[in-house]
């Protein structure tokens, strides 16, 4: 049983249930057992990562100072641990994501990318540390005040999450009318999202006519459309063929050049060696490597 539940703006809860063996797309970490040491924040001084044995490395790459950009997510000695697992999905993690950059996250299943993302969603606690999106202390809200993070989170996912009875147009302005956005306005904003992706002439088709890259289209235009300052792309491109996912990531880098925050998972090494963004990696729920302009593997 898979979660990778889509979350709308401002909705309570997740569309599905939650499996604790694998929480969106059989993603469930174990972290291995001892402390880790902390890792350099990316642009305050070399990038690092760990070796098979654990030990800490230090990359020594220039990268341009972040220390004027605003820290849109924090992860502050994050741990996450499941009953139904002897060791942590998530294990003392470190991280700082500053406004309007684009992050991969990157490890095999099981590695914890799934646990981060929904941490971030407050579908998940911490066990311990502190997690803050924006303005919001995430770990810390009361359940009223979830819709409101999520208002400011897009997420789109592998298997698209699209309502098969509405057309495009519905899909996408549905996002809008579950946070009581105007009807006019909602005419307003729909048609200039369903433009970005290059989908305006295609409104009033329904999903099971179009094809899998355009139906990719719809999900991030659902997304994007309340202007989000995050956008979480869980394998956005799993699905796809390889000219199908450079143009979905031609769109999500157009996006990210509004100023919106895009983390993706991914494990298609292709995408990440070819835009050569910052890359989280994620071993067994603990960070081993944050590198600017990185690629998927150290050996590459």
């Amino acid at each position: 049983m898979s979660v990778a539940a889509a979350v709308l703006p401002g909705s309570h809860d997740s569309v599905g249930t939650f499996d604790p063996v694998d929480p969106i797309g059989a993603d469930l970490a174990v972290g291995a057992n001892g402390p880790v040491p902390a890792v350099t924040p990316a642009g305050a001084g070399p990038s690092t990562h760990r070796d098979t044995t654990g030990q800490l490395i230090f990359a020594c790459r220039r990268t341009p100072p972040l220390h004027w950009r605003a820290v849109m997510i924090t992860l502050d000695h994050v741990s996450k641990q499941y009953k139904a697992s002897a060791r942590p999905a998530l294990d003392d993690i470190n991280v700082k994501i500053d406004k309007g950059e684009f992050v991969f996250l990157i490890g095999p299943s099981g590695s914890g990318k799934s646990t981060f993302m929904r941490l971030l969603l407050a579908a998940e606690a911490p066990t311990s540390g502190d997690v803050r999106v924006s303005k919001f202390h995430v770990n810390k809200l009361r359940g009223r005040h979830v819709p409101k993070l999520r208002q400011v989170i897009g997420c789109v996912f592998q298997d698209f999450r699209l309502l098969q009875q509405k057309t495009v147009y519905e899909n996408v302005a549905f996002a809008l009318e579950v946070i009581g956005k105007r009807t006019d306005a909602i005419n307003r904003v729909v048609p200039d999202v369903l433009e970005t992706v290059g989908l305006s002439g295609k409104a009033n088709r329904m999903p099971g006519e179009l094809s899998g890259g355009e139906q990719q289209r719809v999900a991030i235009a659902r997304a994007f459309v309340n202007r989000p300052l995050v956008l979480l792309a869980d394998e956005p491109t799993g699905n796809l063929d390889p000219e199908t996912s450079k143009d979905i990531m031609d769109l999500l880098e157009r996006i990210n050049r509004t100023g919106t925050t895009v983390l993706m998972a991914t494990h298609d090494h292709h995408i990440v060696d070819s835009m050569r963004q910052r890359v989280v990696e994620l071993s067994l729920g603990r960070l081993v490597r944050d590198e600017q302009r990185g690629v998927y593997g150290m050996d590459r």
